[in-house]
């Protein structure tokens, strides 16, 4: 006993000489003396909620399609004339830009930092929206979603990192999940004023997101995390005053985020286990793009772009009540239930299409039962918002060392937009090989598998310190 205490002792004074040395204060002796203040929040929501708007810009990316999609088809747009294999074509770009970039975007934010990167999207957000603009053939258009799915991949990867290193230990799940949150506003923006602008004056519109955010966030502390990956400790200790109120301390907190740098190593969790929680194999993607062929083909009486819109409102407002119960409830218990939700309402799905297209049953019948797929997806839009959409964005940023926590979340990245690619491109053909129903029963094997993962595998990280999530892991 008196060995351990006299370690404990030695342990303290070794801590208090190497705080003076660093020049901050010993988070043992301080903690002897007073409590730690509370933060400052509101520096801290503005600063994410400037950062994601560039993911509001690229929720305007991905959905451009869709309000205007019978435009496109009919030569609407600038008098180009396109298939219906073209029009995939121009939605399927996007992701495979997103793709090719999240890798490089990882190293350029260990480069030049976390808030130039995102500052530098404006380059190929504005090219891929002028190329779109004042395109005079497809090929045109295929750069323009080419260059703006690089946008939308590279703030993919900069945009949590960003949020999630700014935030105190017990807003980190809230500012993480914005991502997700704006990405949903930008989509539901999209559907709205793509409803009642033209072709061109919607375009006008989306390709002015960009400059929004870049005018509000350019004012913005960089990461402190990165700033003391580059050994600045002074702009670090300023940037984490601004974020946290100059009455808050934050010695404490950078000694934390030191030792957390010199520990990389210590992390057990595999790379491939994180990836695994991406949501891709819910089949969000398929049911996003298809929602109005899948209200069309139940007979619903609703209007699909009515219907497509009343989803956009479900997701923004599920997102939104995730992101506040994040650090609340905590991420697995979100998780498990929206896994086993997506489950259900897929499995619901798929047995309509089993009774509508290999049983056989009366129209009459079938009429009855139109409101099924229709509530199946509002139910899976909602299950999804509420935890595999926002949540997976967080867990990266959480599980891996800050070392390394920019290359973890580029490859992770690269996996989900390569999925989004693949599932939503494979989709029709798959239909057609084994059947509607025979996909949504694969969605839903796979969101009860990623229940399963979630309960035995994933630890909770709600209010934890990264150190405290490391040793987590280690055990």
């Amino acid at each position: 006993m008196n060995q351990d205490v006299n370690c404990l002792l030695s342990d303290n004074i070794i801590n208090t000489e190497n705080a003076h040395e660093s020049g901050y204060e010993s988070v043992t002796t301080r903690n002897l003396h007073s409590h730690e203040e509370k933060p400052n929040r509101f520096p801290q929501y503005f600063a994410a909620f400037t950062a994601t708007l560039s993911a509001l810009a690229t929720g305007a990316v991905l959905s451009w399609t869709s309000p205007i999609l019978t435009d496109l088809q009919n030569g609407h747009f600038r008098n180009i004339s396109l298939t219906e294999n073209e029009v995939g074509w121009i939605g399927s770009f996007v992701t495979l830009g997103g793709m090719a970039v999240c890798i490089p975007a990882g190293f350029l934010c260990d480069f030049i930092g976390r808030k130039k990167t995102l500052l530098l999207l404006i380059i190929p957000f504005s090219t891929g929206w002028l190329l779109i603009l004042f395109a005079e053939n497809v090929l045109m258009l295929y750069f323009g979603r080419l260059i703006t799915g690089l946008a939308a991949g590279a703030c993919c990867v900069a945009a949590p990192l960003y949020t999630s290193e700014i935030a105190h230990k017990s807003l980190r799940g809230t500012l993480a999940s914005y991502l997700q949150l704006m990405v949903t506003v930008g989509i539901l923006l999209a559907y709205l004023i793509g409803k009642y602008l033209t072709p061109i004056h919607f375009t006008i519109w989306c390709a002015c997101l960009p400059f929004i955010f870049v005018l509000l966030f350019i004012t913005q502390p960089e990461s402190p995390v990165y700033l003391l990956k580059k050994n600045l400790h002074d702009q670090a200790k300023s940037s984490l005053i601004k974020l946290r109120g100059s009455s808050y301390n934050v010695d404490n907190e950078l000694r934390e985020i030191e030792t957390c740098l010199k520990d990389s190593s210590r992390t057990t969790v595999s790379l491939r286990n994180t990836m695994r929680n991406k949501a891709q194999f819910s089949g969000v993607n398929v049911i996003i793009f298809y929602t109005t062929d899948i209200f069309k083909g139940s007979g619903s009486k609703l209007d699909p772009h009515t219907a497509t819109i009343l989803v956009g409102v479900f997701q923004v407002l599920t997102t939104f009540i995730s992101s506040v119960a994040i650090d609340k409830l905590g991420r697995r218990i979100l998780l498990i239930t929206s896994a086993l939700v997506i489950f259900l309402s897929t499995l619901l799905l798929a047995v309509y299409y089993t009774t509508k297209y290999r049983i056989h049953i009366d129209n009459h019948i079938l009429t009855e039962w139109s409101f099924l797929p229709v509530s199946s997806v509002c139910l899976f839009i909602i299950a999804y918002s509420l935890g595999l959409g926002p949540i997976p964005w967080v867990i990266p940023v959480e599980v891996f060392p800050s070392e390394i926590q920019s290359v973890t979340s580029s490859i992770g990245g690269t996996f989900n937009w390569f999925l989004a690619f693949v599932l939503t491109k494979s989709y029709l053909p798959m239909a057609d090989a084994i059947g509607q129903d025979g996909v949504f029963y694969i969605f839903s094997v796979a969101s009860l598998l990623g229940a399963v993962f979630v309960y035995f595998i994933l630890p909770e990280t709600k209010g934890k310190s990264n150190i405290e999530i490391q040793a987590d892991l280690a055990n």
